[in-house]
């Protein structure tokens, strides 16, 4: 009691300890407001929410099924029966790209929760663990890298047609394919992540303070990696649904019956079919175009967010 009389100021500022922690905001909270403050992030935040509540919901609502046919209205143009018309079989087009949503987004995301856990875990362990164990998991993720995706997955995506394959299980074929190609460049960088963070002070203290090897690992340095793996992420889903969609173009993803935006593009194979029958290929290329464009512009914001050092002006 007579030592807190003697130092007030010590006692002030032992009681001013809780109330700043109160008002010091988190660092995801101060990420939030900066992405908040990006109004183009924000707006393809709101357009891809939509557009996922759309592929989602939108079908159920339909009064067009999607195995329905109708020889009578074969490749009709968009009217007030058939928003934006019918292909070779007569089905409604606009709940096919509902249903073909479904299966594009879901491949981007399975494909990027794959590619993302290993990549991560992978580079994790490389920056980690060092010596022989970095050398050879690099190796690995050099030799994936330089080999062009497109022609593996074409040649890989030829296999799986031999094979014969069900529609069902072609949709998790491609998964595993495009997972595959993409976790090296996560794995990279989280590799060089933890390379310069393990050798900064607070590491350097845990190691005095004789810390586990898995404290150290998953309560001090890999939180650090965290910004790098959502940019990623957002990365992974686009890259995703740009190969998913090019290989089910070439009748190498995706197969009918099951509907995806490539192999609703392929619909219009012929030279008639691209001139006078663009309701058949537009809506799946224009929302393709979208959902790629809005996650790209997304990961630019949440990169500016996330990091301090790569941050630019938000107006």
């Amino acid at each position: 009691m007579l030592r807190s009389l003697i130092f007030p100021s010590r006692r002030l500022r032992k009681a001013a300890i809780p109330l700043l922690a109160q008002v010091t905001p988190s660092p995801w909270r101060l990420a939030w407001r900066a992405l908040r403050r990006n109004r183009l992030a924000m707006l393809c935040l709101a357009l891809l929410i939509i557009m996922a509540l759309w592929c989602l919901l939108g079908p159920d609502w339909s009064p067009w099924k999607d195995d329905a046919t109708d020889a009578l209205m074969i490749n009709k143009p968009p009217g007030a029966a058939h928003w934006l018309g019918t292909d070779f079989l007569g089905r409604d087009v606009y709940t096919r790209l509902m249903l073909a949503g479904r299966i594009s987004l879901a491949i981007g995301l399975l494909t990027m929760l794959l590619s993302v856990t290993l990549g991560y875990l992978l580079g994790a362990v490389a920056g980690y663990a060092g010596g022989l164990t970095d050398r050879l998991l690099m190796r690995l993720a050099d030799l994936v890298m330089t080999i062009p995706s497109l022609p593996l997955l074409i040649v890989a995506g030829a296999m799986l047609a031999e094979l014969d394959f069900s529609p069902d299980a072609r949709i998790y074929m491609v998964v595993v394919m495009l997972s595959l190609l993409e976790w090296p460049k996560l794995a990279r960088l989280v590799r060089g992540q933890i390379l310069s963070l393990r050798e900064r002070d607070f590491m350097l203290a845990t190691r005095v303070l004789g810390l586990s090897s898995r404290r150290r690992l998953f309560n001090h340095l890999l939180p650090h990696t965290i910004p790098i793996l959502v940019v990623m992420a957002t990365m992974a889903v686009a890259n995703a649904i740009l190969m998913e969609s090019a290989l089910s173009y070439l009748g190498l993803g995706v197969v009918p019956p099951t509907p995806s935006w490539g192999n609703m593009m392929d619909a219009a194979n012929s030279l008639i079919d691209f001139q006078r029958r663009p309701w058949l290929w537009m809506p799946p290329g224009i929302a393709i175009f979208i959902t790629v464009i809005a996650i790209n512009v997304l990961g630019d914001g949440l990169r500016d967010a996330l990091d301090p050092k790569m941050k630019r002006s938000l107006k």
